[in-house]
């Protein structure tokens, strides 16, 4: 699959920045959720996680990524 990617174009500072985006997307989806839906906190925590799970994955496939790299 990484290799696929890489011959796609999709180089390793393309899923870092990914990664690092969707820390800042986490964060977002969580105050949004707190503040626009009646659902409570336990709601937007949940928001606030699930985005969050995505960085590492863009992290591991950046890291992934790298080694067709070099």
């Amino acid at each position: 699959m990484l290799a696929r990617l890489h011959n796609m174009g999709l180089k390793s500072e393309h899923c870092y920045l990914a990664g690092m985006v969707s820390i800042g997307v986490a964060v977002a989806s969580w105050l949004a959720s707190r503040q626009l839906e009646r659902a409570g906190v336990a709601r937007a925590d949940r928001w606030g996680i699930f985005v969050g799970e995505w960085a590492p994955t863009f992290f591991a496939m950046g890291n992934g990524l790298r080694t067709y790299e070099k």
